[in-house]
């Protein structure tokens, strides 16, 4: 059916009836990621053209960060009004999704090119919308030049910090700024306020979903969208809590001035990276991890399946990276990246972590963030839980490159994975402290 369509989209397009006809290949190809992807082929509808990138594998290849920086602002610069604009930004935005599927679900692009293609992708996706809603004719942010009130910056946290996003991944960020001279704070922050409010509603798709998610800010929903960089401060020196420094450590600016971003490292560094991290600190990261596990697993759910908070999931790796990380970071500046499986190598290098206790955590770890992914692949909706119906298992499978009807073995692979990655963390978890070294 999904072929069907495509092919009547495409209609009697020369170079489309050549492709079919002289390469198997690619025909072989469409075939895959049609039969494999239902986010692929609700794409493939919006962009039937992109069926030519099947005759070669190197059309498959994610933009680069340089590449996408130069389409956004060529296609910024050709437009006046902010709604055509973001018309087009998000078109570009769906191209490149549909891209990075395609090469997943074909087997072209590893994990590590497939996340860094999508965060890649979001953050020029928002920096592009940044752009259109505060400088193109046509907003209503500010009468005047934004720029001449504030600074404003944003910062990516949680997975998409650690450029770690998967297909279905929410765009988790902070929003920071710099009031100019001559400018008050009120009014900085109002505009501040409106520029969140704006990226909100361009940034919005109802073809492909985009979600921006600001829970991570200090105070979480409480507390204000947006602050100052003098906000920030006084607030981590007299409120933050053990959380929040935790949060911290996945934190990445994207947007904003260089010297905006960097004020901003500099503020942080000393809360994620405590010289001396204090016991009361350790215990309470236990105390949360425990709370988490118990009371934001979903009702019902089986802990051993769940792929983000399960035992052995992702949940359990990232929390133990980040206590070491906590704990050694001031002194071991190699383990500061917001990246959860270089944070593992360079433990081992630097003699943190054993080498079989890091390559089981990274095991388990990546196997969980393929299901994730694979599942928004095969249905177009992320699930959360290791599937038990057969057919989604197989669909999953597929994708994840393993023979037909292998819904069994891939199952039986995370529950091992994540059975022997759950023994490393409830060790290191539980016994990590200042004199955990493996010499």
């Amino acid at each position: 059916m999904a072929f069907r369509r495509l092919s009547e989209d495409l209609g009697e397009a020369h170079w489309y009836l050549r492709m079919l006809r002289d390469s198997s290949g690619a025909a072989e190809r469409m075939t895959q990621v049609l039969s494999n992807s239902r986010l692929a082929t609700s794409l493939f509808e919006r962009i039937p053209e992109a069926a030519a990138w099947f005759e070669n594998s190197d059309d498959l290849i994610p933009m680069t960060a340089a590449e996408l920086a130069v389409e956004f602002d060529a296609v910024i610069s050709r437009h006046e009004l902010v709604e055509t604009a973001a018309t087009s930004i998000r078109n570009i935005r769906r191209r490149e999704t549909l891209r990075i599927a395609m090469g997943a679900v074909l087997g072209d692009l590893s994990i590590s090119q497939v996340s860094q293609g999508l965060s890649d992708l979001t953050a020029h996706y928002l920096g592009a919308m940044l752009a259109v809603a505060t400088d193109m004719n046509g907003s209503d942010i500010y009468s005047g030049d934004v720029a001449d009130v504030l600074d404003f910056g944003i910062v990516a946290m949680g997975r998409f910090g650690g450029e770690e996003l998967g297909f279905g991944s929410d765009a988790d960020v902070m929003c920071v700024y710099k009031t100019r001279p001559g400018a008050t704070s009120e009014e900085a922050q109002k505009v501040a306020e409106r520029i969140i409010s704006e990226l909100r509603r361009l940034t919005a798709d109802q073809v492909h979903e985009f979600e921006l998610d600001m829970d991570l800010r200090p105070e979480g929903k409480n507390g204000p969208v947006a602050r100052s960089i003098e906000s920030y401060a006084a607030y981590y020196e007299r409120w933050s809590d053990t959380w929040e420094a935790q949060a911290l450590l996945r934190a990445r600016p994207i947007a904003g001035s260089a010297e905006l971003q960097t004020e901003f490292l500099e503020l942080i560094n000393k809360y994620r990276y405590p010289v001396k991290m204090a016991e009361s600190a350790i215990i309470e990261i236990r105390r949360i991890k425990a709370r988490v596990e118990t009371e934001r697993l979903p009702l019902g759910a089986d802990p051993k399946r769940h792929l983000k908070l399960g035992r052995g999931s992702l949940s359990d790796v990232e929390w133990l990276v980040q206590l070491m990380q906590m704990q050694h970071g001031s002194e071991h500046p190699s383990i500061r990246t917001p990246k959860t499986l270089e944070a593992l190598d360079a433990m081992v290098a630097e003699n943190l972590i054993a080498e079989h206790d890091a390559r089981v955590l990274s095991e388990a770890w990546t196997l969980a963030s393929r299901l994730r992914s694979a599942s928004v692949l095969w249905a177009n909706k992320r699930l959360d839980v290791l599937p038990t119906d057969r057919k989604q298992l197989n669909g999953m499978a597929r994708i994840l490159e393993y023979p037909r009807g292998s819904a069994t073995a891939l199952e039986d692979d995370y529950l091992a994975f994540t059975r022997r990655a759950r023994s490393v963390y409830e060790r290191l978890f539980y016994g990590v402290s200042e004199e955990n070294r493996y010499e």
